[in-house]
């Protein structure tokens, strides 16, 4: 079908509304957007929530559903405390109308809808509690090795050359012994450290989104999940249990857009075996779509599955497509043999 964008659809009633909802400062933020989970919900708006690894299940209307108070606030921002809140809800605007170009069959995308789509999939993988828990779990890190490079007998000068300030002998002390754990220091990334970087990351991101062919699958009666970490990594098949998995490592990406449309983003080896340029792949001329199956509907919510932290969401007649064991809570990026996960936050329950 043509490749008509999805400039058209920017400037529809729904897109006022969402303008008019900006004028007023957002306290309830949604780490998983309010759009993205209507594509899992019932008529009555309403998404099945299960926490990890399955004891706990409800079902509650999306707009309480992966939302965290003042998750994203910026005290002092000139331009509101959810400044960064307003320009999500813009990403999320376009975002939102670029699926509606795929729901009425419009496929492969121009190339200004794909990158308004990688964008928005970058964003949502660093957005998240998970990312920030990471980012913290990483500054605690060095912190333990910094501290423990000055020695114990100069942390009271390490503390004031570090943070400025004064310390006596005792909590001097204190704070060696938190540092030196394990786990390194309780540090706590205020928002805008974590806004900051999910900027300056989700660029770095894209390339890799977008440089890969794009497989569209549509379900007729298979039925795909989501979760609070819904863009998907999925290791090379000679990958080894001790590797990591990335963006630049991965053999593909996986994205479920509806219960009925999922994105599966695959290697890139063929191209650069065969010298294609990137400039096609990037403009979709490598992009397919595909009928449904159950072997691909188990392949992209296995993949969600796994990549979820604590918590997945479906349309509450979906939960046959759930296997009979899921996985114990994930609530970081990052995995450290020998040492438990953090302990969960109280943003969802």
């Amino acid at each position: 079908m043509s490749r008509r964008t999805a400039t058209s659809r920017r400037r529809s009633p729904q897109r006022s509304w969402a303008s008019e909802k900006l004028a007023a400062e957002a306290k309830l933020h949604h780490t998983v957007p309010q759009f993205y989970l209507s594509g899992f919900a019932d008529d009555s708006a309403r998404v099945t929530t299960i926490r990890l690894p399955g004891n706990k299940r409800y079902t509650s209307r999306v707009r309480n559903t992966a939302a965290t108070n003042r998750f994203y606030s910026i005290d002092g921002h000139p331009h509101g405390a959810d400044a960064f809140e307003k320009a999500l809800s813009l990403l999320e605007g376009n975002a939102a109308s670029v699926l509606g170009v795929i729901a009425e069959g419009i496929w492969p995308l121009s190339e200004e809808d794909r990158l308004t789509l990688a964008t928005y999939m970058a964003v949502q993988y660093l957005r998240g509690p998970d990312h920030r828990r990471t980012l913290e779990y990483m500054a605690a890190q060095m912190t333990r090795l910094e501290v423990q490079f000055t020695g114990r007998d100069n942390m009271k000068q390490w503390v004031k050359m570090r943070y400025g300030v004064e310390v006596d002998d005792d909590e001097a002390e204190t704070l060696w012994q938190q540092a030196i754990q394990p786990s390194g220091p309780p540090i706590t990334f205020k928002p805008i450290a974590h806004i900051e970087q999910i900027i300056n990351s989700a660029e770095e991101l894209l390339p890799y989104i977008v440089s890969r062919p794009w497989k569209l699958v549509r379900f007729a009666r298979r039925s795909l999940i989501t979760c609070d970490q819904p863009v998907g990594l999925v290791p090379s098949a000679d990958k080894q249990p001790w590797e990591g998995v990335g963006f630049a490592t991965a053999w593909g990406i996986t994205f479920p857009l509806t219960r009925r449309l999922g994105l599966v983003m695959s290697d890139v080896t063929p191209m650069i075996e065969f010298r294609y340029p990137v400039e096609r792949v990037r403009a979709g001329q490598l992009d397919s779509a595909e009928p449904g199956t159950t072997a691909m509907e188990k392949f992209i919510n296995e993949s969600t599955i796994r990549s979820a932290s604590e918590y997945l969401y479906l349309h509450p007649h979906d939960e046959s497509f759930l296997p009979s064991k899921l996985p114990e809570p994930t609530l970081s990026n990052i995995e450290v043999p020998g040492m438990g996960e953090p302990e969960a936050e109280d943003g969802e329950s």
